[in-house]
């Protein structure tokens, strides 16, 4: 695998030997192998940082050995950021065609984290076969096993460009597990053969509407790494750390926590998580507005929102549970069983070490909604978001504050 990073002018030069595996021949615009050095035809995997370069550099080493002994390739990964700022699939085409001519490649395919539409269905690749270039959106792969399908997508593609050019569509090929009995099940997968003009052929693959939309959404979650969220906010857990601490040395707080209810406690602790989810929303400015930046789509704009909720709830109740596992152990150590009975006038056990340690970590995390306050809107971002996300949402800011 060749991996580059990007120069000044957001294309990128090499910074490794490249890796060279079999593959689907593939000619150039000449009607010859890619002349870019390689002995055999080259694929270009042009990635948004974070999530989408570590997909790359995984297809860079996968794709290769997933195809026919008799045909060699060669495949090169470029972490682009400028591409990251792209806002449409046009756009993300344009600037594949671009990378494939500067670098020499036979066919370009960029990975990118920008959840893509086609009316009301997600798009999950689309690519223009006559410049054999593709895109791939990771969103709509969904949540589970992105790098394995994103395989799928790819050697898919490959057939595709291998294939081209045709623009009667003809009958649907589609197989590397894009049709398996799971996945036409869970969010089965269309494939348009489309001339959009005079010269080009194009071929999508999207989702159905409702059941590819859940699975878009959750890959929107999963491309934010939620879990991120529990070191990433620093001064949030500082203030629920030193909250939790100050539990140790209050009685009353124990006698409350032994006395109160196993639903109570439940509400108690999903309480604090909201609160502090709210908080962050509200503090920091992470509710999407519709018409706002480049967002004029009210079902997008859903997406979004319900994203950044679902992935602040997953931050913070990770959080939560990381923090009662050591209040569990603290308390436990800390706190002999006799002077709990003395305290509290009645035998205790690992019910009421759970439930002292309940209400340390439900204080704390209502401590660490003030907490985040302290903390700067990019630090939120930088927990909460993946890159192209975080980049969006600071062109929005800069636009709102110029306004």
């Amino acid at each position: 695998m060749s991996q580059r990073v990007p120069d000044e002018a957001g294309f990128g030069f090499p910074v490794n030997h490249g890796h060279r595996g079999e593959g689907v021949p593939i000619m150039g615009e000449s009607g010859s192998e890619s002349d870019s050095g390689h002995d055999g035809p080259t694929l270009g995997l042009i990635a948004d940082p974070d999530l989408p370069q570590e997909v790359a550099e995984y297809l860079a080493e996968a794709v290769p050995e997933d195809t026919p002994d008799e045909q060699q390739w060669s495949v090169e990964v470029v972490v682009d950021p400028v591409t990251a700022g792209r806002s449409s699939i046009s756009e993300i085409l344009r600037a594949a065609r671009e990378q494939r001519q500067a670098h020499g490649w036979d066919c370009a395919i960029c990975v990118t984290d920008l959840p893509v539409r086609a009316g009301s269905r997600p798009v999950l690749a689309e690519v223009d076969l006559d410049e054999h270039v593709g895109v791939i959106s990771l969103p709509a792969l969904g949540a589970a096993q992105p790098f394995r399908r994103a395989q799928q997508v790819v050697r898919q593609l490959l057939d595709d460009f291998a294939r081209a050019p045709r623009a009667d569509g003809g009958p649907d090929q589609r197989r590397h597990g894009l049709d398996s009995r799971l996945t036409e099940l869970v969010a089965p997968i269309q494939r348009l053969s489309t001339t959009a003009e005079p010269g080009r052929v194009d071929v999508r693959y999207s989702a159905t509407r409702r059941r590819g939309r859940a699975r878009l959404l959750t890959g929107m979650v999963r491309t934010n790494r939620p879990w991120r969220l529990v070191f990433g906010l620093t001064s949030a857990l500082a203030a629920a750390v030193a909250t939790s601490a100050f539990g140790f040395s209050s009685s009353t707080i124990w006698q409350i926590a032994d006395r109160i209810d196993t639903w109570r406690q439940v509400i108690g602790g999903a309480g604090s998580v909201a609160l502090l989810v709210g908080w962050l929303i509200a503090a920091h400015h992470l509710w999407e507005r519709r018409g706002r930046g480049a967002v004029a789509d009210r079902e997008l704009t859903l997406l979004y929102n319900v994203s950044t909720v679902l992935t602040l709830t997953l931050g913070v109740g990770c959080t939560y549970l990381g923090l009662f596992a050591v209040n569990v152990g603290a308390v436990a150590f800390l706190i002999p069983s006799s002077l709990l009975t003395s305290i509290l006038g009645h035998p205790t056990g690992w019910p009421t070490y759970l439930a002292v340690a309940w209400a340390f970590t439900t204080m704390g995390v209502v401590a660490g909604a003030l907490g985040s306050s302290l903390e700067s809107d990019a630090a939120v971002r930088q927990a909460a978001y993946g890159y192209r996300e975080r980049q969006r949402r600071a062109r929005i800011q800069r636009e709102e504050e110029g306004s």
